[in-house]
């Protein structure tokens, strides 16, 4: 009996890691953007096209202060990532990401 409940034991342990198993770790940035015209139309858009990105969770654009703040999970998508969804609306024709800063690490 004790033997049986060892195997069991030892075989549980050696399980393989899911994607389940991964603790979230959660960064935030701040994107200096160019080449927004107005709240609606372009910071919206840019605000809409981040937050059906998987690993994002939370997005923030704002066209007076020509910066969007974004929360993510960093084994999900990375600042690149990021970056690119942003050049890449309408074509890469109107969106500019002019620096990008690490505002804090949430992970825990």
């Amino acid at each position: 009996m004790v033997i049986a409940f060892m195997g069991v034991f030892v075989l549980s342990c050696g399980k393989a890691t899911t994607e389940k198993d991964v603790a979230v770790n959660v960064k935030k940035i701040a994107l200096d953007i160019d080449g927004m015209t107005c709240e609606i139309g372009c910071a919206k858009t840019i605000e809409s096209k981040l937050a059906k990105t998987e690993g994002i969770s939370v997005v923030s654009v704002s066209f007076e202060d020509k910066k969007g703040i974004i929360e993510y999970d960093a084994n999900k998508t990375d600042e690149d990532k990021i970056v690119a969804v942003v050049q890449e609306i309408a074509g890469g024709e109107l969106y500019k990401v002019t620096g990008t800063k690490l505002i804090e690490d949430l992970a825990e």
